[in-house]
């Protein structure tokens, strides 16, 4: 008998374990399980509209889902559907690849204010996330401040400050474009405890900020001549290029641009103002002293009218499911006997897909080897009877091709789709 594998989450680190576990174990029967109806997680749900080069990696799952030992199953929710022990009893391997879907808190007064938002909601919402879809963001009259120098930051700034004619191409859901239109965001403020030389953006998002038609980027608190330190090769090329990049915007010629990109180094929040509602934003400089990060004592405010946090996320668990803070609990990937996992549920959100697609692999080989043999478990055959007794309805890779046909068929005028985001 094959061996019964499910792996839980289908974003890429499910999809990329899938080809491993269907090319190096033939033979064996793998269910792709997730709780949405749609497959792919965060290329769908995270990346950013305007990025479809990124989104391209779905062709690849696609030819992946042409095994006919590979199922998609969505609609089943871990802990509501079906529980943990009930799947390690169904399956030999139990793959976990759920991401991190909680945004990691400030920690400050003024936190639960109307206006302040996680990104990991705010980007679910232009992404047409089911979870977000009624999130309804506060934005304006004044500016936006994002909390946080890596690329999600960058995303947000770069959907917001877009004209409409330069999300040409994009699939940004028309809830939130008609939202952002309604809007007239002329400032935009992203806010980095660190300097320009620790910035955690990549160059090329960092590029993309020097060709928006409307937004111009102003950086603040730093001369940009502090040389970068990294023990990782590639890590320091990248700072050192994004210096090269910051550079280059600091001597852009502004022209007509009537919005402003204000990069805020060296600055952490403190406090966000307002009684009911957003009203400002208090920080405190920063420096480095011993490698760390600490508070100055001077202080600054900015009017700002909406807060959006992009400081990191945190692992959902379900009920069983050892947790260590906001991951998984596991020991170079092994959580317990048949049971692994990999991506940012693994380690924390760092790396982007390519990088995670290597480790996804690796685990996936790891289980393979660490394999014991054929087991009499049901796998998929016991999972459709369970699912079955409980009515729920699942929702297979050709269901979901045709929501595919139906949100390409809707797609306004200069768009790729339109999402349908409720079910």
């Amino acid at each position: 008998m094959s061996a019964k594998i499910a792996i839980i989450g289908s974003g890429p680190s499910g999809f990329y374990a899938a080809d491993t576990f269907a090319k190096k174990l033939p033979g064996c029967q793998i269910d792709i399980i997730d709780r949405l109806h749609t497959p792919f997680g965060l290329v769908r749900a995270g990346v950013a509209p305007d990025h479809q080069g990124t989104k391209n990696v779905t062709r690849q799952f696609e030819r992946t889902m042409q095994n006919d030992d590979v199922r998609f199953v969505g609609n089943v929710e871990i802990g509501r559907d079906v529980s943990y022990e009930e799947l390690k009893d169904l399956y030999d391997i139990v793959f976990l690849a759920i991401g991190a879907s909680l945004d990691r808190k400030l920690g400050i007064a003024g936190e639960d204010l109307k206006g302040v938002y996680g990104s990991a909601e705010f980007v679910g919402w232009y992404n047409g996330h089911p979870d977000f879809v009624d999130l309804a963001p506060k934005l304006g009259p004044k500016g936006v401040a994002i909390i946080g120098n890596g690329n999600v930051a960058i995303d947000i700034v770069r959907v917001l400050a877009k004209s409409m004619e330069e999300m040409e191409g994009s699939d940004l859901c028309v809830h939130a474009e008609d939202r952002i239109r309604a809007t007239n965001i002329t400032d935009f403020y992203m806010i980095g405890r660190r300097g320009a030389a620790q910035a955690a953006f990549t160059p090329s998002e960092a590029n993309e900020l020097g060709h928006l038609a409307h937004c111009h980027p102003v950086i603040l608190n730093d001369d940009l001549t502090e040389v970068p330190e990294n023990d990782d090769p590639k890590s320091l090329k990248n700072k050192e290029k994004n210096l090269e990049i910051l550079k280059g915007l600091k001597d852009q010629d502004r022209g007509d641009k009537d919005k402003t990109l204000h990069m805020q180094f060296w600055a952490k929040p403190i406090a966000i103002l307002g009684d009911d509602q957003v009203e400002g934003l208090k920080l405190e400089r920063t420096e480095l002293k011993d490698g760390r990060v600490t508070g100055t004592g001077k202080t600054f405010e900015i009017e700002v009218s909406s807060v959006i946090s992009a400081i990191g996320y945190a692992t959902q668990p379900f009920d069983g499911l050892p947790m260590d803070g906001t991951i998984v609990r596991n020991k170079e990937g092994a959580v317990e006997a048949g049971v692994y996992v990999s991506g940012w549920a693994k380690h924390g959100p760092q790396g982007t897909i390519p990088t995670n697609r290597k480790e996804s692999m690796e685990m996936a080989k790891r289980a393979i080897d660490e394999f014991a043999g054929p087991s009499d478990k049901q796998g998929p055959s016991g999972l459709d009877q369970l699912l079955s007794e409980r009515s729920v309805e699942t929702v297979d890779f050709d269901n979901w091709k045709r929501i595919e046909q139906q949100e390409e068929h809707a797609a306004r005028e200069g768009r790729v789709r339109e999402k349908i985001v409720t079910f």
